[in-house]
């Protein structure tokens, strides 16, 4: 999806100060391109969704286990203007590229951004949510391909944009559940729900701990006078509707069918522990075997993260950081050289707490943990070894949490 830059770096280049997408252009490229949006600017709405990077928990939503996402300050923006004429059709704002589909009639997926906006309006239409048309341009400050969840971002604003413009008379659990849907049964990804989780129940200043079986979740406050939030994009972009998503998920259902044969109340990898699958060693394929392996100690991860930030314990932060990463790696295959790269460049770098890769994987961006005097320092490690190590350009951001979906003031 095209982006705008924010406060980010790519070589020597630094892209806005805050990077904020100005809420009165948005509304002024509604009203220039629609007259009746001209008539009645006072009903244009300006809509925000926040994207995401996880902290730790890498594949484990789809299998019922726990995650530790932050929302941050690259999001999405709509300004709409609704309709009654049950059409929806939006333009970009960077390319003036424009599409849109009938909330009467939406069809089938389109292979562009705008299925994200369909599979929305398909699946609140599904769960008996009132959709409204509208005409919208919409931005973005989040990078193409990163793995910072663009998409969910795009869902959950269009879905205030699908009601009205204003708050949708829906929890923000059942509203990331139905963006969550559109994207399986629309678009064909089957992501679990992490995503538009993060997007639409993002907390400020911290991250959020989401049980995916139960969906219970809590806050987790970050020592953020101490540390900041920093994403490294590889400048190797991520396909998530790629086979290879999809397949990592078939290959976990694979070690449960596996044990739920012989174990019939398991239901999920979150029913498993490391003892069980030592005892059913016998009965898994080694992929199958080494998927298991990851998603379970990834679990008790996740928990163990919470704890340690809680305590302050950096260094076991740092430790279990390094830990997801080389499951990932190795025992999961979803890194790259690029991303270990990424990784090597911050364990050698001075003030850096904790680094590894985030996100479905196959490209896309690490997350570190820096300590705030030494982001200068580890930004300038990145841009001068990675290019050198890769070939690649890598962009930095330092991020801040913020809330979820919303309007904008």
């Amino acid at each position: 999806m095209p982006t705008t830059e924010r406060r980010a770096t790519t070589g020597d280049a630094t892209t806005g100060d805050a990077g904020v997408i100005d809420p009165a252009r948005l509304v002024a490229a509604v009203t220039d391109r629609y007259p009746k949006a001209r008539e009645r600017p006072e009903a244009v709405r300006v809509l925000r969704a926040p994207g995401r990077v996880n902290l730790i928990g890498e594949h484990t939503d789809y299998n019922m286990g726990f995650v530790l996402p932050v929302a941050i300050d690259l999001e999405v923006r709509i300004a709409s203007f609704p309709t009654d004429d049950r059409q929806v059709e939006m333009t970009l704002l960077e390319t003036g590229e424009t599409a849109g589909f009938s909330l009467d009639a939406i069809g089938s997926r389109r292979g562009g951004w705008i299925d994200y906006v369909a599979g929305t309006a398909w699946s609140m239409v599904a769960a008996g949510t009132p959709v409204h048309g509208f005409r919208g341009v919409l931005a973005s400050t989040l990078p193409r391909g990163a793995g910072l969840s663009s998409s969910a971002a795009l869902e959950l604003a269009s879905a205030w944009a699908l009601a009205g413009g204003g708050a949708p008379a829906l929890d923000g659990m059942t509203l990331a559940r139905i963006a969550q849907r559109g994207e399986n049964e629309y678009v064909g990804v089957r992501c679990g729900l992490m995503d538009q989780f993060a997007s639409a129940l993002g907390v400020p200043g911290g991250a959020r701990l989401l049980d995916c079986r139960s969906l219970e979740h809590r806050p987790v406050l970050l020592p953020l006078d101490e540390l900041s939030l920093v994403v490294c994009h590889s400048g190797s972009p991520r396909r998530l509707e790629a086979s290879a998503y999809n397949e990592r998920r078939a290959e976990c259902e694979r070690a449960v069918s596996a044990i739920a044969a012989v174990e019939p109340a398991v239901r999920s990898l979150r029913d498993v522990d490391l003892a069980m699958l030592e005892r059913y060693r016998s009965r898994l394929d080694p992929i199958a075997r080494a998927r298991a392996w990851h998603v379970v100690t990834e679990n008790d991860r996740v928990l163990a993260t919470e704890a340690a930030l809680r305590d302050g314990d950096f260094d076991t932060v740092g430790r279990l950081f390094a830990e997801s990463h080389q499951s990932l790696r190795d025992r999961f295959a979803v890194s790259s050289d690029a991303l270990d790269a990424l990784v090597a460049i911050a364990a050698g770098t001075e003030g850096v707490v904790a680094a590894r890769l985030t996100g479905a994987g196959f490209g896309g961006c690490t997350v570190n943990l820096v300590r705030r005097e030494r982001v200068a320092a580890f930004r300038a490690a990145i841009e001068q070894d990675y290019p050198r190590t890769t070939g690649l350009r890598p962009t930095v951001y330092e991020v801040e949490p913020v809330g979820g979906a919303g309007l904008v003031s």
